[in-house]
């Protein structure tokens, strides 16, 4: 199968994990951990990384293997990256850096590179946004970098780009496709959530209140006063489209706790009623590591984009976004959404 190309804006502890996540696969062992271990004819050894973006000192010139384990990214390492041949080029900082991360890290000095010639120049078919998500006017800027390159774009931050009607409307126009927005994670709350909730809802339960709160230590988690706001719109989105009928939810990021790491703790709360009037509560604490877990979703959706790309098809796709992103143009049920992604994956 031919090489797909990817391009990758924004090198942190996400970028250090799915970089990892390819090497890693090259252990047929590795596969035990992904529900597509082939997809399409594609497996995940076949995707080549040939162009970065970042903006911060200790990253930016050098070579993406080593880049992605650069401070402030404290990801744990699970595979051995051998050298890239790609060198990190610096990006516009703009609003990519929060208070936290410039009281730990330094910008770059040199000089900001042409950003769409660098992803013609590279032959990236697509770009993945792994901005920081209270990045949203560097998020909004580098789209347009890629539009201009004529690459595929694959938002997995919460700022709305995929599914806005108007950038849907610019990709179609270039032939181009579009997929996002905020990437859901393999054992993620709002997917435990939504999971819990389906079921319960299934069984004839009633739920009233619902609630799920997470608290982080990356350096995300710390931007909590641009972040929270657009995350809970959408994280509590996510979670009453598994619901039939309203009931009061709320979800999103609340805390910033820095020894937490890389790690994330998530409580999910549940209340409501079954046979007879009779109440319940339900309560639980998942405790994750981050970066590894946006891994298998983002190889499933690297390879379906490269699929769309192969069809020609173009604008936002929505097979790929419901399946695999919390705010796609129509948040579809669980079950609906993996379904259409089966199909869209056979033709």
């Amino acid at each position: 199968m031919a090489k797909i190309k990817v391009g990758l804006i924004g090198i942190g502890n996400c970028a250090s994990a799915l970089v990892q996540g390819v090497y890693y696969c090259r252990n047929m062992e590795a596969y035990a951990g992904l529900k597509y271990p082939v997809l399409g004819g594609f497996r995940p050894e076949d995707i080549e990384f040939v162009c970065a973006f970042d903006v911060v000192r200790g990253k930016v010139g050098r070579d993406l293997s080593e880049a992605i384990f650069a401070p402030p990214n404290n990801a744990p390492k699970f595979a051995e990256v051998p050298r890239l041949g790609v060198s990190v080029l610096k990006g516009p900082v703009m609003d990519g850096l929060n208070e936290y991360a410039r009281r730990i890290v330094s910008v770059d000095e040199s000089s900001e590179v042409d950003v769409a010639e660098k992803l013609r120049e590279s032959g990236a078919e697509m770009v993945i946004n792994l901005l920081p998500g209270g990045a949203q006017k560097a998020s909004l800027w580098y789209a347009e970098e890629v539009l201009k390159a004529g690459c595929a774009l694959i938002n997995a931050t919460p700022t709305i780009i995929a599914s806005d009607a108007s950038w849907d409307r610019r990709f179609r126009e270039a032939g181009l496709p579009i997929v996002g927005d905020d990437l859901m994670d393999q054992v993620g709350a709002t997917f435990v959530h939504k999971v819990l909730l389906d079921s319960l809802s299934r069984r004839g339960v009633l739920i009233s209140e619902t609630y799920q709160l997470d608290v982080g230590g990356g350096t995300e988690s710390a931007d909590i006063e641009r972040v929270w706001g657009p995350k809970r719109i959408i994280k509590t989105r996510a979670v009453e489209s598994a619901l039939p009928y309203k009931a009061q939810v709320v979800a999103g990021s609340t805390d910033f706790v820095e020894f937490l790491g890389n790690r994330r703790d998530s409580y999910i709360w549940v209340s409501g009623t079954y046979f007879g009037g009779a109440r319940f509560e339900i309560e639980m604490r998942l405790n994750t590591l981050d970066s590894p877990n946006a891994v298998p979703i983002l190889l499933d959706v690297i390879r379906a984009v490269k699929i769309a790309l192969e069809r020609g098809d173009a604008g936002h796709i929505l097979p790929i976004s419901a399946y695999a992103f919390k705010h796609p143009i129509k948040i579809l049920p669980l079950s609906e959404a993996e379904r259409l992604f089966e199909e869209y994956i056979k033709g």
